[in-house]
């Protein structure tokens, strides 16, 4: 198939390289260094699915209709790529990968001829340079659409993914959208301590506090009549019970997620993003929660100040210790 991948950072850069690997002919787009690197040598996967080389057609922008399209941005940068690409993608359809809750809506409104569909990749990648990408936990994407059943279409396009990359299809993937971004609670902390994701968790104190930003994601949702998609083990009853247990006891949910990582560190999404100069996505997430829990009527003081630190970093470009970290949130009733 004519495949399309917008956006070749970590993901889409796996995504890109996998389908090619997989016998599709596949155009990416990409700016700056990142295009001419692909142009000269082609995108290099190495780690966990294996060492691979693609040499896609690059471009800035896409010049013809493909037979699918991988939206693979960050969230910040979705409404602006499919924008540019809308008059040669309206009509044909589209895959959002990508972290936050507003991605398909985002494509449905700009493309209103195109059936627009969402995925959540567990994939933990590292973008090490341009055209250069190393994953650290291979996992599966799950793909899906809307709040109910999920349907055939949803199938059929994880068929065609599933040649490349371990895909699934989900129901309720909105609500899968919400586990998704309870688990993406693992990103903020990395960007402000520059730590690995495993280093967190292994810190008490910051333990506490991702622990915490987790449980107000979960109250926040239920207020909004939320019910969670089933994903990597997580379901609705589980996380329900998850924010109402003891903050100590609900500890045990990071430290899974830590177990599955294995020691490879994982930097997060946010803080690649940080290291690279580049604006992160986080008022995609844990801002998501933020502005999610004004609609409730809710406060969320764990993801208000998580929010506000990473933007902090990104202006100064200086780390926080984790003593720091805890300092600023000791004024807060973590729970």
């Amino acid at each position: 198939m004519k495949i399309a991948v917008i956006g070749t950072g970590a993901l889409g850069g796996t995504f890109a390289t996998l389908l090619a690997r997989a016998g599709h002919d596949v155009t990416v787009t990409a700016r700056g260094a990142g295009l001419a690197a692909i142009r000269a040598d082609g995108i290099r996967l190495t780690g966990g699915f294996g060492e691979a080389h693609a040499r896609p057609t690059a471009l800035e922008r896409l010049v013809e209709t493909p037979e699918l399209t991988l939206v693979c941005t960050k969230a910040q940068d979705a409404a602006a790529a499919i924008a540019g690409n809308a008059a040669v993608l309206d009509g044909s359809p589209v895959i959002v990968v990508q972290n936050g809750l507003d991605g398909v809506a985002t494509a449905s409104r700009l493309l209103p001829r195109s059936e627009c569909f969402g995925a959540l990749s567990i994939i933990a990648a590292n973008y090490t340079s341009p055209g250069r990408v190393t994953i650290t936990t291979p996992a599966p994407t799950y793909l899906g659409r809307g709040s109910g059943p999920a349907d055939a279409q949803a199938a059929r396009w994880r068929d065609v993914l599933a040649e490349a990359v371990p895909t699934r299809v989900i129901d309720n993937f909105v609500g899968a959208q919400w586990t998704k971004l309870v688990v993406n609670m693992l990103n903020s902390l990395p960007a402000i301590t520059g730590l690995s994701v495993q280093e967190v968790v292994d810190h008490s104190g910051l333990r506490r506090v991702l622990t915490a930003s987790m449980r107000e994601t979960v109250r926040v949702g239920m207020r909004r009549g939320v019910r969670f998609g089933a994903l990597q083990g997580l379901g609705d009853a589980r996380l329900r019970l998850f924010s109402r247990l003891p903050l100590a006891l609900g500890q045990a949910l990071p430290r899974m997620m830590r177990a599955r990582m294995g020691d490879v560190p994982n930097l997060g999404s946010t803080l690649q993003s940080l290291r690279r100069g580049q604006r992160t996505e986080i008022d995609f997430l844990n801002g998501a929660v933020v502005r999610e829990a004004g609609l409730a009527g809710l406060a969320s003081p764990v993801n208000v100040l998580l929010t506000a630190l990473v933007h902090e970093v990104e202006t100064s470009g200086s780390a926080l210790t984790p003593a720091e970290v805890c300092a600023r949130f000791a004024t807060l009733s973590l729970r």
